[in-house]
């Protein structure tokens, strides 16, 4: 059995305690809220709940798809909690946020893939806490338009959809996915006047010629805001890491 590679000194992770830390986890429970931390098993759980941070995620738990980097359960999931968007909203308020960040799993099994139910979310943390921003990281909805027009018309403060790799790792990565429809997806955000995000990792195989490619493609989509980060593998059922990249690397992309 291969024994998993040892992460380098820069990538070593804050302990994940504190009283930061235990107050998200229990209002996290409390509340039956998810958050991406905990169902993604993210590394950087520790540095951002230390800190006051996290990244709620919505429509339950359990996604339609099986990204390869992603720790998220896949399966059938359960009918969407009307009462999660109040129940959200509180949180944010309890935690004195000024700043929220929402997210979702992909929701293929419903008809608009969530749409409806994210702009529900969005007014409500909005109507419980006013001058508060949002942060929304949103899936593809297929890149529908009407479905994408809801979250618009929410009125986020940034839009968020990560594209996750380059053009030739997509279909090994995220199988259900299209690189050029995430593409789609941001520039229709873009040319709505909203600040566009996205973001990929870097460790899975890609090139640098690559790299660049898809941040020319981002740039050409409108996308205002870019994170580029290092794929750590969540479990041993994932995708190896192909390399760490240092952080003097990092600092050529910016």
């Amino acid at each position: 059995m291969e024994k998993r590679r040892r992460l380098p000194e820069w990538l070593k992770m804050q302990r994940a305690a504190g009283e930061n830390y235990s107050r998200i986890k229990h209002l996290a429970k409390d509340n039956n809220l998810h958050t991406i931390c905990t169902s993604g098993n993210c590394p950087n759980i520790g540095e951002c709940w230390n800190s006051g941070t996290a990244t709620f995620m919505i429509l339950g738990d359990i996604c339609t798809r099986a990204c390869r980097f992603c720790n998220t359960l896949t399966g059938r999931p359960l009918p969407p909690d009307s009462d999660e968007g109040r129940r959200l909203a509180e949180a944010v308020g309890k935690l004195g946020l000024r700043h929220c960040v929402i997210t979702s799993v992909d929701r293929d099994d419903l008809p608009d893939g969530g749409a409806s139910f994210w702009a529900d979310v969005i007014l409500k943390v909005k109507e419980f806490n006013p001058g508060i921003t949002i942060e929304t990281l949103i899936p593809d909805f297929d890149g529908k338009a009407q479905n994408l027009q809801r979250i618009v018309d929410a009125d986020p403060d940034v839009i968020s959809h990560n594209i996750e790799t380059v053009r030739r790792l997509t279909p090994l990565i995220r199988s259900r996915a299209k690189y050029d429809r995430s593409l789609d997806v941001l520039r229709f955000i873009s040319q709505r006047g909203k600040i566009t995000k996205s973001g990929f990792m870097l460790g899975l195989g890609e090139s640098e010629m690559e790299i660049y490619e898809t941040i020319d493609d981002l740039l050409a989509a409108g996308c205002h805001v870019l994170t580029i980060g290092q794929y750590l593998k969540p479990s041993d059922n994932h995708l190896e890491v192909v390399e760490y990249v240092p952080p003097e690397k990092f600092a050529e992309y910016r």
